[in-house]
């Protein structure tokens, strides 16, 4: 059997760059080397694009960009080409690639944008195409649309550049101003405020002081040029993970229990006072409601190949939208994996089966 060149993207110019290298570094080590070869792509902090021929720990501990293991590369967008191009000893050297599996978290990467080249390239991307992974990436529209489809979604404000000015030069008045205007949509503190298109928590803050309102849409803004403002939903998070595009394969429901505070970005990834629960510790009737849910919301939003869906569960029952990643967390204990290994599923066989999804035998 003819192997497959699979370029494997990692690293990236975003603020999820040590993410993306822990996510790359679980794809690959559990690729089936007996069908595909991976090919690394490594994207340095600055935006850099290398082909790395180096050990695969070095990912893991972000020291595969020496110039010695390393060489500059591109993939260029002609349609007749479907090509790793690299710069080695001042020659052109190109790798054929079958397909390319971005393993990239939030901006440049997760955003459509690097899906885009892909697709202009004629390469297969395993994983969202740009429609899907832009909308999914911006939280605004993504809740319109699922709204629109009469799944809840939590009330928001979305607050545009052009007026963060009066929060750094007028706090005071701002944080006045933004109480009335939440109180005018029926959004109660506490809220959560967060950049539109960003993940990983980065840039979101949980207020429930109004004068720390203005505070925390500053810190929002240093990520994106919007701020959208949610209401705080009741209950837990639940999450699905999805596999498929005509028929679709859906993990065991989790559930994330907090002792405080919310999933930020240092709780997802040390879990020092939460717990995720695999499978989730619901009744199946409502387990299989969310996992009907998260179906219709991969639909709304033309997710394809695989992605993860995020809901809240209310005390009372209801189900509440709340983002999808299109490139969730690929290490052995990230959430999407887990969620599939429940339903029986391994690692190396999630790898597998998303791989032939573009790149069949």
């Amino acid at each position: 059997m003819l192997m497959k060149n699979i370029g494997i993207l990692f690293g990236g110019n975003s603020t999820e760059y040590k993410i993306s290298l822990q996510s790359a570094h679980g794809v690959v080590t559990h690729i089936n080397r007996r069908k595909y070869n991976p090919i690394l792509i490594g994207i340095t902090r600055d935006g850099q694009w290398r082909y790395y021929s180096g050990p695969v720990e070095n990912i893991l501990n972000d020291t595969w960009s020496a110039p010695d293991l390393c060489q500059p590369a591109i993939i260029p967008p002609d349609t007749r080409e479907h090509s790793l191009w690299i710069v080695e000893d001042q020659r052109l050297k190109k790798i054929h690639l079958d397909g390319v599996f971005p393993v990239l978290h939030g901006k440049n990467g997760e955003d459509g944008t690097v899906q885009g080249l892909l697709c202009m390239a004629q390469i297969p991307v395993i994983g969202c195409k740009t429609l899907s992974s832009a909308l999914c990436m911006n939280k605004d529209a993504s809740h319109r649309l699922v709204g629109a489809a009469g799944i809840r979604v939590p009330k928001t404000l979305v607050l545009e550049k052009e007026t963060s000015r009066i929060f750094w030069c007028a706090p005071e008045a701002a944080c006045a101003w933004l109480t009335e205007r939440l109180g005018n949509l029926g959004i109660s503190l506490p809220v959560f405020i967060k950049p539109v298109c960003a993940g990983s928590s980065f840039g979101i803050t949980k207020i429930s002081d109004p004068s720390r309102l203005a505070w925390a849409v500053c810190q929002a803004f240093e990520h994106d040029h919007q701020v959208i403002i949610e209401e705080n939903i009741d209950g837990f998070e639940v999450g699905c993970a999805i596999m498929g595009n005509e028929t679709l394969t859906v993990g065991n429901i989790d559930e994330i229990r907090l002792s405080g505070g919310f999933f930020d970005y240092e709780e997802k990834y040390t879990l020092k006072t939460s717990q995720i629960f695999v499978p989730a510790r619901i009744p199946k009737a409502k387990a299989e409601e969310i996992k009907e849910t998260a179906r219709r919301i991969y639909r709304i939003l033309n997710c394809q190949d695989f992605a993860r869906i995020d809901m809240f569960l209310t005390p009372s029952g209801e189900i509440c939208f709340n983002e999808v990643n299109t490139i969730p967390g690929f290490t052995p204990h990230s959430r999407f994996p887990k969620m599939m290994e429940s339903a029986g599923i391994s690692f190396d066989e999630v790898v597998d089966r998303l791989i032939e999804m573009e790149v069949p035998q």
